[in-house]
């Protein structure tokens, strides 16, 4: 079975380039569409103490695994794959910010997930006007060394919050988890990470749908026999990012997984660079409290 392709965080940790994500996700349906996109290839999921559907994600994993989502069991669909096999991320929200309130939102996670350890733990966002995420980053600083996440990292920050961070931080981030697509590059913060050996990845990689219209997306995909979505997924891939779309039927699951039979040649990359607007579909980080 074809699988994404994994990178290299720079604590060498490997995570899978194309993932899963569940944000506005239901619980509900969090079981099965996992279990979707492990069969589809995926191993790499998404998730958040905000999203509401640790426990969906988790219960989707164990139906593929055995029932065994701690040191790794094998399961019938999947005899072959083990806990050690997946790449999940969770998230710390806005409300558990500071030391203390950070350790316990991580238990609750854990008990959600029924993991014995996460792959990556995240700060949603810098609440910047709070001041607590240094404190908050202290915590997963804690979690790591303690072995209960192999990555930490953060969502949404900015340039600002990130030469804040690093004053005090003793380790350097291995991911910055932002809004990023072809209307909204982010170029300056891309070349900070580049510099600090952060990963780039991208929350609504497709621009929340917005962008699959795009005149020279569709261009790209009418020349490449593939859909618009297929050649911003590819564009991540080729720029080195990681990206976790959201998916919620199955054939569009699968059609977001099939990006690793062709190439984007100089002249689509260019072309998709010159989209940029600066556009967001979300919420700008300095505004988020």
């Amino acid at each position: 079975m074809r699988t994404s392709p994994r990178i290299s965080l720079n604590n060498g940790v490997l995570i899978d380039q194309l993932g899963f994500g569940l944000y506005k996700v239901p619980a509900a349906d969090a079981e099965g569409l996992v279990a979707i996109a492990l069969a589809a290839g995926y191993r790499h999921f998404d998730t958040a103490a905000m999203y509401g559907n640790e426990t969906g994600v988790a219960r989707g994993i164990s139906s593929q695994l055995g029932g065994d989502t701690g040191s790794g069991g094998s399961g019938e669909l999947f005899p072959a794959l083990s806990r050690e096999d997946l790449f999940i991320t969770t998230k710390v929200w806005n409300d558990h910010h500071g030391y203390d309130a950070t350790l316990r939102a991580f238990d609750d996670s854990m008990v959600n997930l029924g993991l014995d350890y996460v792959d990556m733990y995240l700060i949603h966002w810098p609440c910047a006007q709070r001041g607590l995420f240094p404190e908050t980053y202290r915590a997963l600083e804690t979690l790591y060394r303690e072995g209960k996440v192999r990555a930490i990292g953060v969502s949404n920050f900015q340039p600002a919050h990130l030469d804040r961070l690093l004053q005090t931080a003793e380790v350097v981030p291995a991911v910055n988890q932002i809004e990023l697509h072809p209307w909204l590059q982010q170029a300056e913060l891309r070349t900070l990470h580049t510099g600090l050996g952060i990963r780039t990845e991208a929350w609504s990689p497709l621009g929340r749908g917005q962008v699959l219209a795009d005149p020279v997306v569709h261009a790209c995909a009418a020349e490449h026999r593939k859909t618009p979505a297929q050649v911003i997924l590819r564009w991540h891939m080729q720029l080195g990012n990681i990206a976790i779309p959201k998916a919620s039927s199955e054939s569009r699951i699968r059609e977001n997984f099939h990006i690793f039979d062709f190439e984007l040649s100089d002249r689509d990359m260019a072309a998709i660079a010159g989209l940029d607007r600066g556009q967001r579909t979300g919420s700008h980080p300095d505004h988020v409290s």
